[in-house]
């Protein structure tokens, strides 16, 4: 493998690896995601994400491919699709403010607010929530039916928990207490890999407060992340659908704020998104990790 150009970008301190490649020539491998994501050794991310054309006869002029930290592929990443917006947009690849990008659950929508031009903010129309079990997808008797406020057990506590797909799988855990002050380092985990989620599932553990919601999240595939665009979604429509914050709330992560509306018809999410650098990673450093 010949030296790789990579740009690190964050959305709320939810950060990436960006390839470029949009004659869709050097594909991922699950080796390479995880050594560029590694925190130690490699450039360190919560995943990658390789930007190539879309298929022909797609609207949309880029489709996102993304890969979580542990080299296993993703459905979507909120954040990282706004992310996205501001790459092509900033390297030139498009000079359109609002344009569809494809990704592995259907195209969403991108809205950038440029300035001066930098893209300050970009707003992505996450398509709608859907709660029932098959679309999740989780366990029950009956698929068509949400599971929405009801008793969730695990790690030896009974959460109130709402399962949302945004095209990922999410369980939103309702807490009375400090989202700080949990242990997600141990909950998280169990979560994750429980037996009702047969793709596995993130994790949001939510609490409201003077009309905030305030979350963590436990990221399959990664960990604990600094803020999740999915997760941001699912939480608010969790606690919309609990009564406890109007369609449009802001969603406050350790990584800093995102806000979220929910329509009939679609979930938006709205933030920040940050260059870091870029760099050349080298033959030899491809070598010392095993991929070239």
């Amino acid at each position: 493998m010949a030296d790789l150009r990579i740009w690190k970008f964050h959305g709320t301190g939810n950060d990436f690896v960006m390839v470029e490649d949009l004659d869709d020539v050097s594909p991922l491998t699950g080796p390479l995601v995880s050594a560029l994501c590694d925190r130690r050794f490699g450039v360190g991310a919560d995943g990658v994400i390789r930007i190539t054309r879309a298929e022909e006869g797609s609207d949309a002029p880029f489709f996102m491919d993304y890969w979580n930290a542990d080299g296993t592929v993703a459905e979507m990443c909120g954040n990282g699709v706004r992310c996205l917006g501001k790459l092509v947009f900033e390297r030139g690849h498009t000079g359109e403010t609002e344009f569809d990008v494809d990704t592995r659950v259907g195209a969403k929508h991108l809205r950038l607010d440029v300035r001066d031009g930098v893209v300050a903010a970009v707003t992505v129309g996450m398509g709608p929530a859907r709660l029932a079990k098959r679309d999740i997808p989780m366990t029950g008797r009956d698929p068509d039916e949400p599971f929405v406020g009801e008793p969730f057990d695990a790690a030896g506590r009974t959460f109130t928990a709402t399962a949302v797909s945004m095209g990922n799988p999410h369980i939103v855990l309702l807490v009375d207490e400090d989202p700080r002050d949990l242990d997600v380092h141990r909950i998280g985990p169990l979560v994750e890999i429980d037996a009702r989620f047969p793709n596995k599932t993130n994790v949001e553990f939510v609490r409201v407060t003077d009309g905030v919601v305030n979350a963590r999240v436990w990221e399959r595939g990664v960990g604990e992340t600094m803020a999740c665009g999915t997760g941001a979604c699912a939480a608010l429509v969790a606690a919309n659908e609990a009564g406890l914050v109007p369609p449009r709330a802001t969603v406050r992560f350790p990584g800093g704020d995102l806000v979220v509306e929910r329509t009939d018809d679609q979930v938006y999410l709205s933030g920040p998104a940050e260059r870091v650098f870029d760099a050349v990673l080298d033959e030899a450093w491809m070598r010392s990790r095993g991929l070239a």
